[in-house]
């Protein structure tokens, strides 16, 4: 299990090439890659700013891994989790699960990112043509959180 929440870019091939060579009796690779869009509730994004609790964050996203990890039988995951000033098509988060099956790997992959953007405290600032604001949690989020019933 690896949790980073870092400044700097990530290489998601090099990353997920890491996991999958990690246990020769690896399977499947289910990843997910999340970039900054240029429109947001209808306006034009120039920025997106992340803003992170330190320690916490990491402790929030080691925990859902854990929970992950509990309901469905893979081998790791891992979350890179950037913060500070992005621009649209910078990558912002890399969720990646290996496991022996893939139909696991997906369910689970799946979970740690409905949870990472339900529990995870990260705060998001966009800049826009109108000033700045601060991005709300959407009910998308939460109702994707819950299907999983936890």
């Amino acid at each position: 299990m690896s949790v980073r929440v870092q400044a700097e870019d990530f290489d998601a091939g090099a990353e997920i090439s890491r996991l999958r060579l990690s246990r020769p009796d690896t399977g499947a690779v289910v990843s997910f890659v999340g970039q900054v869009r240029d429109l947001n509730d209808g306006e034009q994004v120039s920025t997106l700013t992340l803003e992170h609790y330190p320690g916490m964050t990491e402790a929030a996203l080691e925990n859902i891994i854990a929970t992950a990890k509990q309901r469905w039988n893979i081998f790791d995951a891992l979350v890179i989790h950037r913060v500070g000033e992005l621009k649209p098509t910078d990558e912002i988060v890399l969720v990646a699960v290996s496991g022996a099956h893939r139909g696991e790997a997906f369910s689970a992959c799946e979970f740690i990112m409905d949870f990472l953007k339900t529990e995870a405290p990260f705060w998001k600032k966009e800049q826009t043509p109108n000033g700045e604001r601060w991005v709300e949690a959407k009910i998308s989020d939460d109702a994707a959180r819950e299907r999983w019933q936890v």
